[in-house]
């Protein structure tokens, strides 16, 4: 009887929250939901969402409480100034730092900014302009690093929040570097998303803002040849040439003035606001031999580094191919499945009517939540899954779904970031000078290098710490610019051994692969002969 009694007993059931706030505290405000937050690359998309967030807070405060500094932003009005003027010799365009030294680009840019600016006087909104070029270029950063699922997200908020230099260069230094870098990044992500054109156009475009760009070209051939063959290549190096002569068309009525103001491959930066060659005395730091031994280093770790490159490429497009056969299939068996468990569902809802009426009655004395609450709740679920890529259903939160064969393709993006990465950061490294400026060169691709070693935790955040603290050195010492140089290599090196060792992995699975062909052809040729003998 005991035992009936038992077996009778209702079971015990946790109670449902009683209101949406209850809700979302469960599943969103805990422990395991702030962990996957911080430390899951795939909850970037969700992130960054919040990192742009407090970036424009941070952007507004950094404008209204710290005072502008004034550099280059009036030599650059007065620069274009004088084209708009009806200048076109380079020789002739000057502004108080000296003569203009970036291709035509620039003055198309900033000319545009001379008039929004009221002839440059309208600092304030010139400074407004430079935080949504900061913020557009963030969206384009984030994106590639959610794409490639490779870096955890709190390295990139840590990143972000703790550069006061990079900020200083955007807000209140209104450099032209901050707009080379928008158009290289966007360029970038068109590349990933197959725009060959408009890619090879953004890049062009940003090479005319400043040449500092052309770091990239090496890594960008062999993206060209690897992915579209000889053919397509060349037609895709002609749009770049093809833009770089269409925006100086104005100034080719004087064109050695302008390939010389504009492409000074010769020029010689000044010793006091060097970064990086402080240690130097100024006799050597000017000396053209040490300029081509440098110059002969980049040269020599291009060269080391090229093969890797082109193995990461062909991998990156072998993968994409694959993700064309399979998707379709993928995305037809999840249609199946998907299907299948939405029919065992609604089966299991006409078994389940009773239990449900049940359920219903033992929380009559709740407080439910109203059509607006569910629907918001609804509504929410369904944004964070599609910031996080998955597939968003018009269905209730308890609808059965399908992930079996889901497969995430994008994460082979490392193997086409990493080569553009690496390309630049050679360059910066072997740069004749730094200035504080030049920092956003490679700032934004420090978090995805330092990830790419397999030294320690505290030994990235070491070297990341140690670079910002350079460029933060003003003026610089002996100290800060050896300290530099050192995190450079240590990075370098890091990074070499991560991508020398995918290659000598790679050549073992294929010595493997070369073996157990050798294994099966005897056996296949063997195959014939005993069907001949049975005959």
């Amino acid at each position: 009887m005991s035992s009936q009694k038992v077996q009778n007993r209702p079971v015990a059931r946790r109670k449902k929250p009683k209101n949406l706030w209850q809700m979302l505290r469960e599943k969103y405000i805990n422990w395991n939901y702030i962990k996957y937050l911080a430390f899951n690359p795939a909850a970037l998309p969700i992130v960054a969402q919040l990192i742009l967030l407090a970036e424009a807070l941070i952007n507004v405060l950094v404008i209204h409480r710290v005072p502008y500094t004034e550099i280059d932003w009036v030599a650059y009005m007065q620069e274009c100034e004088g084209f708009l003027n009806g200048t076109t010799n380079y020789t002739q365009l000057r502004g108080d730092t000296g003569p203009l030294v970036y291709p035509a680009a620039f003055v198309y840019i900033y000319s545009a900014l001379y008039y929004v600016t009221a002839h440059g006087r309208n600092v304030r909104l010139a400074q407004y302009i430079f935080a949504g070029i900061y913020l557009l270029q963030m969206c384009l950063v984030l994106r590639l690093y959610a794409k490639s699922r490779k870096v955890p997200p709190y390295v990139l908020v840590v990143s972000a929040f703790t550069s006061y230099r990079i900020h200083s260069i955007y807000m209140l230094r209104l450099f032209n570097d901050p707009v080379a870098i928008l158009l290289l990044y966007a360029s970038l992500n068109l590349f990933l998303d197959n725009r060959w054109t408009w890619g090879s156009i953004c890049f062009s475009l940003a090479v005319g803002v400043k040449m500092n760009i052309l770091l990239f070209a090496p890594a960008l051939l062999l993206f060209y040849l690897a992915n579209l063959g000889m053919g397509p290549t060349i037609r895709q190096l002609f749009i770049c040439g093809a833009i770089q002569l269409l925006i100086a068309l104005p100034f080719l009525s004087h064109p050695m003035e302008y390939l010389r103001g504009s492409f000074d491959l010769g020029r010689i930066f000044e010793h006091k606001w060097t970064v990086n060659y402080r240690f130097l005395s100024r006799e050597v730091f000017e000396q053209r031999e040490f300029h081509l031994a440098l110059l002969g280093l980049h040269l020599l770790l291009l060269l080391i580094f090229a093969k890797p490159t082109w193995t990461f490429f062909k991998s990156y497009l072998r993968l994409r191919e694959v993700q064309q056969h399979i998707l379709p299939e993928i995305m037809r068996k999840k249609r199946e499945e998907q299907n299948k468990a939405n029919t065992d569902w609604k089966k299991s809802l006409k078994k389940s009517k009773s239990i449900k009426s049940q359920e219903q009655e033992a929380q009559e004395g709740e407080e439910e939540l109203t059509a607006e609450q569910k629907s918001f709740l609804k509504e929410f679920e369904r944004g964070l899954k599609r910031s996080t890529g998955q597939k968003a259903s018009a269905a209730p939160v308890k609808e059965p779904k399908s992930e079996k064969f889901d497969i995430y393709f994008e994460p082979c993006t490392q193997l086409a970031l990493l080569p553009f990465f690496l390309c630049n950061f050679i360059g910066v490294a072997c740069a004749r000078s730094l200035h504080y400026q030049f920092y956003i060169w490679y700032f934004h691709s420090l978090p995805y290098l330092v990830w790419s070693t397999s030294y320690s935790l505290g030994v990235r955040f070491l070297i990341l710490g140690i670079i910002e603290y350079c460029w933060n050195t003003y003026p610089s010492t002996n100290y800060s610019s050896a300290a530099l140089h050192l995190c450079h290599l240590v990075l370098l090196v890091g990074v070499a051994r991560h991508v020398f060792q995918i290659m000598k992995l790679n050549e073992s699975i294929k010595q493997q692969n070369r073996q157990q062909q050798q294994q099966e052809i005897p056996l296949q040729n063997a195959q014939p002969n005993m069907t001949k003998k049975n005959q």
